[in-house]
């Protein structure tokens, strides 16, 4: 009341001034109006002369009309002057700037030190402190283009060019410099920037002093959660707040920034604005003064006058303003010096919070032929209306090529051009369009036009260090760096080019959003016409293109190509003859053509040759890819079964099985066994078609993979004993191996992974070596151990001594070959017995030895040896030495008994023995394992001696070799047949191959293994090498001998060898650095002894250790540690590493060396100081995924890198240490996990950092439920969770994208459901079954809420057998149902899925034939009643009998129950309502009511028939109020009719009547079209389920360009049409998928398609999408789209079909060919005939026939008696065929054999064929070949 008795006597004041007195608000007003000043000199004449005059000069007249034209011009940058209020949109985020679009296409720039007071303070404490601060967010973080600001012109300058650049500031001081305390009041709306974060809610500084500003966390959480930019708001955040409350006179303020609040916020009179603190973007009621043909002059706020200029009239209504016509109108611009206040009428700005319209990215560039000029403006340019109806405008400088070109009647109104669009003005919704020619001609506009590879004409810019700088048009300059500048580096660029210069370059990189383009002026690049290599996925095999050089070293070269592709050329491919020094030969930026060798895209390696090779070998390749497929790839290591195809003379050709057989391998002789003999037989053995289980990959080059069965290969590459590079050789590491090369002075040993080292002669073996052929051969199993490294040469020394490379236990380690030996030899027995081709094979397989064969003597020869044949051994070679023949004397043809001693499958021999006490059957003693025996060497083998023990006569087997290495003997130490020996028995039962297992003992002298057991000796004997006398402290000068990543080695005299560490080289070490490499080899250094390292060990020794002298030292070269004391954890003197690992406290920050990645451990290794190391573990490297995925890429070995202390391993020996910090894993937290376990419907269990174990809920996998949710996870995979709780030690996690990414506005399909609260009455909601009970079915809603479902709401159907529900409700099925109730004590969920309720089909389906619930059919018959009765109700109420009506419809609507909520006579009058505010208002009350309350009872009363009927006299503001009070109104309106008299009532129906007769006759007429919106809603009224009349009203709307009431005509026919008419309702679905495609934007579109595969049939939405991509020529949305069809509905047959249509139609053959292929894999077997002569149907319409013949013919051939294929391959062939072509056909098919009847059909349609294009001739030919048919058959008959 205060406000309203303010405001009248201020009114009154105006009133009292005399006419010839003008009051102070209308100057003010004329003031604000008239910019220019010849206007405002016309009005003071004006206002000078006589009042009495009644005359008007011409002058006058047109100086008025003039006024109208010359006044509202649009703003342009002079007209901007320092302290203006400009309403604006941000453009563009930049780390340093906001870039601002202003109103009529103007913009400016807002520096990161004009945000506010709060941000300028903690940039500037950032600066001060040099290191991030936490709190402080980037802009990028805070603000998002499209957010409209205030903001203040801070100055106008002018640029370098001579442009003026508009400084902006957004600081709530400038902003709001004109409010103070006094001024605030409720409901205004101020822009306020928060300034600090309580523990209740934000200090918000909204720039007025005195004043404190408090938003409370409440009012916060819903902007927050809609914003989605973290959970809380950041400090220097721009926000919209509106006023809530205002306490002490203005000094305290309470804000909110509710969304809904501010959008409605409108500021009014009552707020007291004046012309001083009046703010853009403020909503008010304006009112129309005048209307002038280019704009409109307001008033607002009852005392303010405005301009709304042509730019910012609403464009639905374009100038239909009227006189005195009230509407919406924010507040643009406020000039402080000429007054003038700009206003906007778009709806965009008419609700605070909201962003301008985006133009989308297709229309950018676009030409348009015709642009029809709506305005000019001589100081501003020109708007057209474009082709599409909207409107653009055009700058001046943009009308014509230069200044003195320009015509200004050429753009006359109605005038037409050609444009094109350049831009987009976000503050205008207007498209920013050029008319100049070179403009509309120019290749590129934007750096998104630019692509790599293209080839652009540029200005030199300017020169600089790094490389010149080039202008391809005025918005995209591009760099050239230094190394392009020209084939070769230019010392002195700025000789060859100058400013100016035109220059033709090629890109070599563009990155739009960053606005980077590089260039190259290499002529060899830029006149290429090879291929542009431009990412890893297009370097595929023998692809030949150019690169240039960036690096050549002694390894090879690394080549650069587009896009920063990187590839590798290894030494041995960079020529034909051998290059030794690559550097030599090529230069950094040498432009060189290369071939692909091998490309993996994910890991991003490129392997490259140099070498083209010639046409021929290229031709070869070809003609292989088939059998090799590229894409397959395998891993060394990788366990793999293999099938021989061939034998070669190196080794067995195989494929490998996985591939099915595409992939061909090569498994080299000598890899087939570790034992050199079991090579030979196996190759001998092996035969094609054979199948070897578990080979593994050993190498992979190109396409040549070779595998390997070498058991103690594979085992020490499974067990992670091997090195991967040179980088993790150390001195000391045992390495499994096998010879390489045996050359005169040394062994060359290979490892897996291709680490060569080299044996010297000296080093190969204890005995002395003549001739190292005599010790090992090539392909040999070998264990070496390092003996040194050179970094420099990468070469590796080796030794191959047993007694440095055995384990010490000589026995275990020559039993253990033994058994290996015996283990292959049983396998080759078996797959022998198994082939059982000849006789030969199986007398072998039976031979076992100590078996007794009765043999006859064939020949004694003459060195007493006897050979013998048999039964039994059969093509076998059998044979007895003197020695064996023992006394007997033997005669050819003597039949005799022996004992089998060895058999040699390689040469089929068979060593027998004929001794009395070998053959004699003695009592078996009992033998005990490990008990040792004497023995008798009887036959000596390669791998083994055969010995009988002298107790019992019984064979033994024992070891040759004690060990791989162990392969020569002298001949004084081999054994010998006869020779007694101890042996040492190992197995006691006797295996398969008949004897026992048994190694030598020690008694015997010779042991020809020198095993030493005495290691100290041994250590002692090496360390005599290296005494010293150094003591820590001591200052050395030594040479750098190599340089390894974590350590330098230093060669301080001749023989003594010390080591730096990586961390004592420098004092500061900074972070990614590597130390080492500072340091090269041969520099000398001088360092500071401070501990020494054992050197077997390598364990560190404290000074007092009695072996320090024996040591290698450790140095430092640390500048403070020369120069001053020695510090550090070696002068410790506690040896034990858990006391130094005490020293560190967790959470301590510590800098490390990066070791290496360790694969198999899944850790990364590094070293903190010389003696202390650490683990980091997988989840804790990064926060990043791309890192975790690849962690050996992104750390490279030395590198020095900050960790955490996180705490000591299990065994103490380590410090466990993270990336991350130490990760707390509290509540709301986001981190990296890796799935460990899937479980089936019930979710995810994930590995956290910390060795945390959490779990995900099947409801927290995704923002959109789907059927089977885990398919998209597998174990391993590396994922970002949400922390829900972590209680107890329980985590729970989430994996939706809301709760992860909240800036995405990524859509929920599927919210979150927490607790009950969550789920109201009435809702749809979707859930997985758990489980299905006697009461019913029960829904998970959410990890904690589960609801029920009773039976017979289900499904309509009765079911008896409740097993069909466990068939179609499987656990784990996806389903929406319908909450029918709520009990929130006993936390109950009453669930529907019955069809009426969801909109969703049955759950059960109809084909069941089950019978329907009784009780249903009554309630749809109660229903109809209802629905009867209300149209009956209605109709009375139309006729007048408003009382008998009401009172029936109360009645009614009290019966009625509460979820009839939605009918389409609501839709249809919240339609009527003109009020969008009101409508909203209306809708929030009726979600608001209680059931009881009758909630539909104000709808009828506002719902009219017609528009001439006033039926019902009700105001619609009433019906805002609850039910009790529109009742009370009903009954005060029944008791007013009450008072009408008789007469006046029988009049009164009387008119009406009348008038319902003739409303009647005209809507009797048959031939009356729908004129009206009206007539359309009875026509569906009367027909509700027909779609071609909803469709029909929703054309009628858009002819009328009314797309938004096309789309509720949409909705309400959705909610109207029955859910049974299932076609009905998609016609719908497809009209509206056809509006969205038209009128709206992608996005409203997609969220129609959502819906509507939800409520359809999800197949034939899918196909009606893609049609009207196609028909609306979006091919690239078609083809995405058919790409996702394929994968869901892969088994759809159309789907494939549907494709393969689209694809011809594109001409794209090829595609559709490698489309019917992937259609044969995914579909069925019995489908596949059907749909090859489908796709070959479309190749003859649309493709190529040819092609389409050959698919019918092989068909045909496979197929012969499909008369169906026939029958459509002669229609085809008739259609298009030439008649040869059918006729050959036509005899083909009547010779094929079928059944008659078939045959007849066919002979008929060949005599109809020859009767329509043949002659006679060839029409008897038909009958004869018919009448063969049939004497044929019946003599067939009568045999």
């Amino acid at each position: 009341m205060a406000s309203m008795e303010e405001n009248f006597p201020r009114g009154g004041v105006q009133k009292k001034p005399t006419e010839g007195k003008t009051p102070n608000p209308k100057l003010e007003r004329d003031n604000l109006f008239d910019v220019h000043h010849e206007e405002q000199s016309h009005k003071r004449k004006r206002s000078q002369k006589d009042q009495g005059k009644q005359k008007k000069f011409k002058a006058d007249k047109t100086a008025a009309a003039k006024e109208n034209f010359v006044n509202i011009e649009p703003l342009t940058v002079e007209a901007v002057c320092e302290g203006m209020l400009l309403l604006g949109c941000i453009k563009e985020v930049s780390d340093y700037e906001l870039v601002i679009s202003l109103p009529n296409g103007l913009s400016g720039f807002v520096p990161v030190t004009q945000i506010c007071d709060a941000y300028s303070k903690m940039l500037s404490k950032q600066v001060a402190q040099g290191e991030l601060l936490e709190d402080l967010s980037s802009l990028s973080d805070m603000y998002s283009p499209g957010t409209l600001v205030r903001c203040i012109v801070t100055s106008v300058e002018r640029n370098a060019n001579g442009r003026r650049s508009i400084k902006l500031s957004i600081d709530p001081k400038k902003v709001n410099k004109g409010l103070n305390a006094s001024a605030l009041a409720l409901g205004m709306l101020l822009s306020g920037f928060v300034s600090s974060v309580e523990d209740h809610g934000y200090l918000i500084d909204i720039g007025v002093n005195g004043t404190h500003a408090f938003l409370p966390r409440q009012k916060a959480q819903n902007y927050i959660k809609a914003v989605k930019r973290g959970s809380d708001l950041k400090i220097g955040q721009n926000l919209n707040c509106i006023i809530v409350e205002v306490k002490n006179e203005g000094r305290v303020i309470r804000l909110s920034i509710d969304r809904s609040e501010v959008a409605a916020s409108l500021a009014t009179e009552r707020q007291n604005w004046t012309l001083s603190n009046l703010l853009p973007g403020l909503v008010v009621k304006a009112r129309v003064q005048k209307v002038a043909p280019l704009g409109i002059k307001v008033s607002f706020l009852s005392s303010f006058t405005g301009i709304v200029d042509l730019m910012h009239m609403d464009p639905e209504k374009s100038m239909n303003y009227s006189p005195d016509q009230v509407m919406k109108a924010c507040i643009l611009s406020i000039n402080p010096t000429s007054k003038v206040v700009r206003l906007t009428l778009r709806q965009a700005f008419l609700h605070p919070g909201r962003s301008p319209n985006q133009l989308s990215n297709d229309r950018m560039g676009t030409v348009v032929e015709e642009s029809t000029v709506k305005a000019f403006y001589r100081r501003f340019g020109a708007v057209f209306e474009l082709d599409d109806g909207t409107l653009a405008f055009a700058r001046l400088k943009h009308l014509s090529k230069t200044r003195k070109s320009f015509k200004p009647g050429a753009f006359k109104t109605e005038s037409k051009h050609k444009c094109r669009i350049i831009d987009y003005s976000l503050m205008d919704e207007m498209c920013i369009v050029s008319l100049k020619y070179q403009m509309i001609e120019a290749r590129f506009l934007q750096y998104q036009d630019i692509h790599t590879g293209d080839v652009v004409q540029g200005k030199v810019f300017s020169l600089k260090p790094i490389g010149m700088q080039v202008k391809v048009t005025d918005g995209i300059k591009g760099l050239v760096p230094s190394l392009h500048l020209a084939d070769v580096i230019l010392k002195q660029p700025e000789k060859k080019y100058n400013i100016g210069d035109e220059v033709k370059c090629r890109v070599l990189e563009c990155n739009p959003a960053g606005k980077k383009l590089i260039l190259t002026l290499k002529k060899n690049l830029i006149q290429s016409k090879l291929p542009v290599l431009s990412n890893y996925e297009d370097a595929k095999p023998g692809l030949i293109t150019h690169g240039f050089v960036v690096c050549a070293r002694e390894f090879g070269c690394i080549v650069k190509f587009y896009n920063d592709v990187k590839g590798l050329v290894p030494k041995n491919e960079l020529s034909s003859e051998p290059i030794s020094c690559p550097d030599k030969v090529f230069h950094e930026g040498q432009v060189v053509k290369v071939t692909v060798l091998k490309c993996e895209p994910e890991q991003e390696r490129l392997l490259l040759s140099f070498r083209l090779s010639s046409k021929s070998a290229l031709q070869d390749k070809k003609e292989c890819t088939p059998k090799k497929k590229q894409d397959v790839k395998y891993q060394i290591g990788e366990m793999v079964d293999v099938k021989v195809l061939r034998k070669k003379d190196n080794g067995l050709e195989v494929s490998i099985l996985e591939d099915e057989g595409d992939v061909i391998a090569l498994i080299p002789t000598a890899h087939l066994s570790d034992f050199v003999a079991n090579c030979k037989l196996l190759w001998h053995c092996l035969q094609e078609g054979d199948v070897l289980p578990r080979v593994m990959c050993l190498s992979v080059k190109g396409e040549h993979i070779i595998l390997s069965r070498k058991s103690a290969v594979i085992s020490a590459v499974q067990e992670e004993q091997v090195v991967r590079s040179f980088s993790e050789i150390q001195p000391g590491m045992l390495l499994t191996g096998y010879v390489r090369n045996v050359l005169p002075f040394g062994v060359f040993v290979e490892f897996p992974f291709g680490v060569t080292g080299l044996a010297p002669k000296v080093t190969m073996s204890d005995k002395f070596v003549t001739d190292t052929k005599d010790h090992f051969v090539v392909g040999q199993t070998v264990i070496a151990k390092v003996m040194s490294i050179d970094e420099e040469k990468q070469r590796v020394l080796l030794n191959l001594k047993v007694s440095e490379c055995s384990s010490g236990d000589s026995a275990a380690e020559s039993f253990a070959l033994l058994n290996q030996y015996f283990k292959e030899m049983k396998d080759i027995r078996n797959l022998l017995r198994k082939r059982g081709e000849s006789s030969m094979a199986q007398s072998f397989c039976e031979l076992v030895l100590g078996k007794e064969l009765q043999l006859i003597v064939q020949d004694v020869k003459e060195d007493g040896s006897a050979l013998f044949s048999g039964n039994c051994v059969t093509g076998l070679t059998v044979t007895a030495t003197r020695y064996h023949l023992g006394d007997k004397s033997i005669v050819p043809g003597q039949k005799t008994k022996a004992l089998v001693l060895h058999v040699d499958a390689l040469t089929s021999k068979v060593y027998v023995s004929l001794q009395e006490k070998l053959l004699k059957q003695r009592a078996k003693q009992r033998l005990t394992e490990n008990s040792q025996h004497s023995a008798i060497v009887q036959h000596i083998a390669e791998e083994f001696a055969i010995v009988s023990l002298v107790e019992t006569g019984q064979l033994a087997a024992i070891p040759i070799a004690s060990h791989f290495n162990d392969t020569f003997r002298f001949d004084s130490e081999k054994l010998k047949v006869g020779q007694i020996i101890s042996a040492t028995l190992k197995e006691v039962k006797v295996n398969d191959h008949g004897v026992l297992l048994a190694v030598q003992g020690p008694a015997k002298k010779n042991v020809f293994v020198r095993v030493r057991n005495e290691s100290e000796t041994v250590l002692e004997e090496i360390l005599a090498a290296v005494k010293h006398s150094l003591s820590p402290g001591d200052i050395v000068t030594g040479t750098v001998k190599s340089v390894r990543p974590t350590h330098v080695t230093v060669a301080i005299d001749d023989k003594l060898t010390g080591s730096i560490h990586a961390s004592r080289i420098l004092d500061e070490v900074p972070i990614g650095s590597f130390p080492t490499c500072t340091l090269k080899a041969g520099q000398k250094v001088t360092a500071r002894v401070i501990g020494g390292r054992e050197v077997n060990t390598h364990r560190y020794l404290p000074i007092t250790h009695p072996h320090f002298t024996q040591s290698i030292p450790e140095l430092s070269i640390r500048p403070s540690e020369i120069g001053g004391e020695v510090t550090g954890i070696l002068n410790l003197k506690e040896d034990s590493a858990l006391k130094k690992l005490g020293l560190y406290d967790v959470g301590q920050t510590v800098t490390c060396f990066v070791k290496k990645y360790n694969i198999l451990k899944n850790w990364l290794e590094v070293e903190v100081a010389p003696d202390i190391r650490g683990r980091v573990p997988h989840l804790l490297l990064s926060l990043n995924i791309k890192v975790l995925k690849h962690p050996e890429k992104s750390f490279k070995n030395g590198q020095a890198i900050s960790a955490t202390v996180t705490g000591t391993d299990v065994t103490e020996t380590n410090l466990c240490l993270s990336l991350t910090g130490i990760q707390s894993l509290e509540q709301g937290t986001i981190t990296v996990g890796m799935v460990t376990k899937m479980t089936p419907h019930i979710g995810l269990t994930v590995a956290l950092p910390g060795g945390k174990i959490g779990r995900v809920s099947f409801f927290h996998l995704n923002d959109t439920y789907t059927e089977n949710p885990l398919s998209d996870f597998k174990v391993g995979k590396i994922l970002r969770c949400y922390i829900l709780s972590n209680e107890n030690g329980k985590i729970q996690l989430s994996l939706r994208q809301s709760r992860i990414n909240p800036k995405s506005n990524s859509k929920v399909e599927d919210v979150e459901i927490t607790c009950i609260k969550d789920v109201k009455k009435g809702q749809l909601v979707r859930g997985y079954v758990k489980s299905i009970t006697p009461s019913g079915v029960y829904f998970g809603l959410s990890t904690s809420l589960m609801g029920r479902i009773l039976f017979q709401n289900v499904s309509p159907y009765f079911v008896q057998n409740h097993s069909l529900y466990e068939k179609y409700l499987p656990e784990g099925k996806l389903l929406t149902a319908k909450v029918l109730g709520v009990n929130g004590k006993g936390k109950h969920i009453e669930l529907s899925l019955l069809p009426e309720d969801t909109g969703m089909p049955s759950v059960l389906p109809e084909f069941l034939d089950l019978p329907r619930y009784d009780a249903e059919e009554e309630k749809t018959e109660a229903g109809d009643r209802d629905k009867r009765e209300e149209l009956k109700l209605k109709r009375k109420r139309r006729r007048g009998n408003s009382e008998s009506g009401q009172e029936a419809k109360l009645k009614k609507r009290k019966i009625c129950p509460a979820d009839e909520n939605d009918s389409g006579i609501e839709v249809y009058y919240r339609e009527k309502d003109d009020d969008d505010q009101e409508e909203e208002a209306a809708k929030k009350k009726s979600k608001v009511r209680k059931p009881d309350e009758a909630p539909r009872l104000q709808l009828s009363t506002g719902f009219t028939w017609d528009e001439d009927m006033n039926a019902m006299d009700i105001p619609v503001p009433n019906q805002k109020e609850v039910s009790s009070e529109s009742e009370e109104e009903e009954e005060d309106l029944q008791s007013k009719t009450k008072k009408q008299t008789k007469k006046e009532k029988e009049l009164e129906k009387q008119k009406k009547e009348k008038e319902l007769c003739k409303l009647e006759s005209a809507l009797m007429d048959p031939n009356r079209q729908p004129q009206s919106a009206d007539d359309f809603d009875r026509l569906v009224l009367s027909s509700p389920n027909s779609s071609i009349l909803w469709l029909q009203y929703m054309a009628f709307h858009l002819q009328a360009t009314e797309i938004e009431k096309a789309r509720a005509v949409a909705e309400r026919a959705l909610k109207t049409i029955c859910f049974r008419e299932e076609q009905e309702k998609l016609n719908v679905w497809v009209a509206l998928l056809n509006l969205e495609n038209m009128y709206g934007t992608e996005e409203t579109l997609m969220k129609v398609f959502e819906r509507a595969v939800q409520y359809n049939e999800p197949l034939k939405v899918f196909q009606h999408l893609c049609d009207i991509y196609a028909d609306s020529e979006k091919y690239k949305q078609a083809e995405e789209l058919y790409h996702t069809m394929l994968k869901r509905f892969r088994q759809e047959k159309s789907v494939w079909l549907k494709y393969a249509s689209f694809l011809l139609k594109q001409g794209q053959t090829e595609a559709t060919h490698r489309l019917l292929e992937r259609a044969l894999k995914a579909l069925p077997t019995k489908e596949h005939v059907d749909v090859i002569s489908r796709f070959a149907q479309l190749e003859f319409r649309f493709g190529d026939p040819e092609h389409a013949k050959a698919l019918f013919e092989s068909t045909l051939n496979s197929y012969p008696k499909r008369t169906d294929i026939w029958s459509i391959y002669m229609d085809i062939m008739i259609k298009h065929g030439s008649q040869k072509e059918v006729r050959d056909i036509f005899e083909r098919v009547i010779h094929l054999s079928l059944a008659p009847k078939k045959m007849k059909f066919f002979f008929k349609r060949y005599l109809d064929y020859e009767n329509k294009f043949g002659t006679t001739e060839s029409v008897l030919a038909v009958k004869r070949a018919a009448l063969e048919y049939v004497e044929t058959k019946s003599s067939f008959a009568d045999t």
